[in-house]
């Protein structure tokens, strides 16, 4: 088995595809605006990709470049905070960097938001 091999078996699961097909259609209006932003090299000219996998976790946008994880947390994250920081720590263990923010701070300030992800960019490559 090569490293190739086994890379995909932490990194887009087959059988994550389905989930992950669907919450790429179904975008929510939080994490459509982020995208605005993200797609097509925008900030920074990194490669963005939208809900990624590692194992079976889904993160909302992620660079495998810099191995940078954003994740866009609404409505579907309240109360579920132990169970985010253990998913967070378990991708993090991938040395996969993830920040977070909430729907009100990308709807309500989405230059601000982009502004700390062109921050963490720039921190992440003088490193």
């Amino acid at each position: 088995m090569g490293f190739q091999d086994a890379m995909k078996r932490i990194y887009t699961k087959k059988y994550v595809q389905p989930r992950r097909r669907y919450l790429r259609s179904n975008l929510t209006y939080a994490e459509k605006v982020m995208w605005m932003s993200l797609r097509k090299r925008q900030t920074e000219g990194i490669r963005f990709l939208r809900q990624y996998s590692v194992e079976s976790f889904i993160i909302d946008f992620y660079s495998p470049e810099l191995k940078l994880g954003i994740e866009v947390d609404g409505d579907s994250h309240i109360g579920k905070e132990e169970y985010d920081q253990f998913r967070q720590a378990l991708i993090e263990k991938y040395k996969i960097k993830i920040i977070r923010f909430t729907n009100e701070q990308v709807i309500g300030n989405p230059e601000k938001v982009i502004k700390k992800v062109k921050d963490i960019i720039s921190e992440i490559m003088k490193s």
